[in-house]
């Protein structure tokens, strides 16, 4: 049994002041009394375990650097030890089904999944791995690719999307050959380019949706789009049968995707910069218009403590609320129903968290009732 004592306790609809109590795994009790016994917190938050649906962080530890590709299985564990730290109990690994410019993701989508079979039930890595398979529709491998894999039972969420020159987030083309340029590529490779991948969007994105769906419906898997720019986007999504939107890049998106029920996502590390860095819709606007439900580290994984903390710091929302959009709404969009909130009989994955002037700072990390950080 463990006790934590003297702790302010972000409960879904308050915080108290009292103790809380794990025995085999399970959160047991919650009181306004303070324990003699067990751990002082001596004032920090407790809170639950955050759920991320989405973090490309897999990615960034396999490449550091866009030539050094690191070997895929030292990439997970440093990966999960990131994510732990940051107190995410429950992360969806975003692979990429599907690469329009190169191979380097779909080598980590081989490897990522091998590695997850291979580690998900040693004991070896400290959250616990879902995958999120992101489906690059107008690559033309992609349901072969899909097939590979949906049988997997760690496939919690799919996602359709389409990082074509022209659409989402790229639809500004001077950004787009911008962007290209940083890069360092010609004028010349970019006109190339964008007339490749315009030329496969117009013959594979129609066809591979249809295919991601109907593996979807067939599946029971939970679907999101992704990159959502106008309400005709929205209108179709809904009218498909995608209920949650991620990352809608203006706010009529997203205001669309409300008013057809559909949950909303959107990127932690957004409301941490202090806007998109994309030149898309900011995130903490969208907060404050009850537009969001859910966040995601996107590409920082500590993104998520950081961004729940801030949106309650400038008056976007309560502390109960902000926690509720990297815990509770999250875990309830994959219908994860025993985790996210703090409550006798939910899994005790929790976080204790010492607030440094307006910075959350991760103290300890339980999942299941094991501290792993």
């Amino acid at each position: 049994m463990t006790v934590l004592t003297n702790a302010e306790i972000v409960l879904p609809d308050r915080v108290i002041t009292g103790t809380l109590v794990i025995a085999n795994g399970l959160i047991t009790e919650i009181t306004t009394a303070t324990s003699p016994t067990g751990i002082d917190c001596a004032g920090d938050y407790l809170i639950p375990g955050i759920v991320d649906l989405h973090t490309d962080n897999l990615e960034r530890q396999v490449l550091p650097r866009s030539n050094a590709r690191w070997p895929s299985r030292s990439a997970l564990l440093a990966h999960d030890a990131q994510c732990a730290i940051a107190g995410v109990t429950t992360v969806f690994d975003a692979l990429c089904l599907g690469d329009s410019l190169d191979n380097q993701r779909h080598q980590t989508f081989v490897d990522g999944m091998r590695d997850l079979r291979d580690l998900a039930d040693t004991g070896a890595l400290k959250a616990e791995h879902f995958l999120h398979l992101r489906c690059e529709l107008p690559a033309a491998d992609l349901p072969a690719l899909l097939d590979s894999a949906i049988g997997d039972p760690r496939i919690r969420l799919l996602s359709v999307m389409d990082h074509s020159p022209g659409v989402g987030q790229f639809a500004d083309l001077e950004k787009y050959r911008a962007m290209r340029r940083h890069d360092g590529h010609t004028e010349d490779a970019i006109t190339a380019m964008i007339e490749r991948l315009t030329e496969a969007q117009s013959r594979f994105t129609r066809p591979n949706r249809a295919a991601v769906l109907e593996r979807a419906r067939t599946s029971a898997i939970p679907i999101a789009s992704h990159d959502d720019r106008t309400t005709g986007e929205i209108a179709r999504n809904h009218d498909e049968g995608i209920a949650i939107a991620e990352f809608p890049v203006t706010r009529e998106a997203a205001a669309a995707a409300r008013a057809c029920g559909m949950s909303i996502i959107a990127g932690a590390p957004n409301i941490v910069r202090g806007g998109s860095h994309s030149g898309n819709v900011a995130a903490i606007d969208l907060i404050r218009d009850r537009l969001v439900d859910a966040l995601a580290s996107d590409y920082v994984p500590a993104a998520m403590l950081e961004a729940a903390f801030a949106c309650a710091h400038i008056g976007a929302c309560t502390l109960p609320e902000a926690i509720a959009l990297i815990t509770t709404n999250p875990a309830a969009m994959v219908g994860l129903t025993d985790r996210g909130r703090l409550a006798p009989g939910h899994r005790a994955d929790l976080i204790r968290v010492h607030l440094h002037e307006t910075h959350p700072i991760v103290r300890a990390v339980w999942r299941a009732g094991e501290r792993v950080a």
